[in-house]
């Protein structure tokens, strides 16, 4: 995607040159975890001089559908050059209207990191393989066993290190899907934040 000039280049004078930094919206489900991961990202310094990352959290719209169409009505802002969706499928019983919002988000070029069943697996995956179903209780559960904390709120400081392992298994996990042809939303467990910090850290050098 191409990068936009926000102000005028200046006449007369040379000025040393300064990257523009690439505008990424990312609308979160949850008001907690999520946001402490992603805001985790934003303050590592090769992704700060490279990339203006706003989160937007909306706790009391719950729905994947919901928080698409807040992306979709954003990314109209010809200032924004991408808008993600982080949202959950939940088992045992699914969000409604998941087939919309995918479907809603394709139309509109918005992008999607869902986690399957939820974004503790994303979590877990720093620590350890997690090949086999399971339901979102004991995901959080096994995900708080794994790192002693007590409640939704994460320390990205001690999962951004093993984040190149988290990618590396969630990888692992959408190949195997693809290959036992599991569609979504039955590919559990699978997460698609792997998408999101390949094109977030994608073509930059950490230091």
């Amino acid at each position: 995607m191409s990068v936009r000039r926000r102000h005028p280049k200046p006449l007369g004078r040379s000025f040393a040159h300064r990257t523009e930094l690439r505008t990424i919206v990312v609308f979160t489900e949850g008001s907690l975890s999520e946001p402490d991961y992603v805001n985790g990202l934003r303050r590592l310094p090769h992704i700060r001089g490279n990339v203006a990352l706003r989160v937007e959290i909306h706790p009391e719209h719950r729905v994947p559908l919901t928080l698409v169409r807040m992306a979709v009505e954003r990314s109209r802002d010809p200032e924004v050059d991408e808008c993600w969706c982080v949202f959950d499928v939940e088992w045992p019983k699914n969000h409604p209207n998941l087939a919309a919002a995918v479907s809603l988000a394709q139309e509109n070029g918005i992008r999607l990191a869902i986690s399957n069943p939820c974004f503790e697996l994303w979590l877990v995956l720093h620590h350890r393989d997690h090949t086999r179903f399971d339901h979102t209780a004991a995901m959080e559960s096994l995900s708080r066993s794994l790192d002693g904390r007590a409640g939704k709120s994460v320390d990205a400081s001690r999962y951004l290190p093993l984040r190149k392992d988290a990618i590396r298994r969630t990888e692992l996990l959408a190949k195997r899907h693809e290959c036992e042809g599991t569609r979504f939303p039955d590919d559990n467990p699978s997460s698609g934040m792997y998408l999101f910090l390949q094109s977030l850290e994608g073509g930059v050098t950490p230091p």
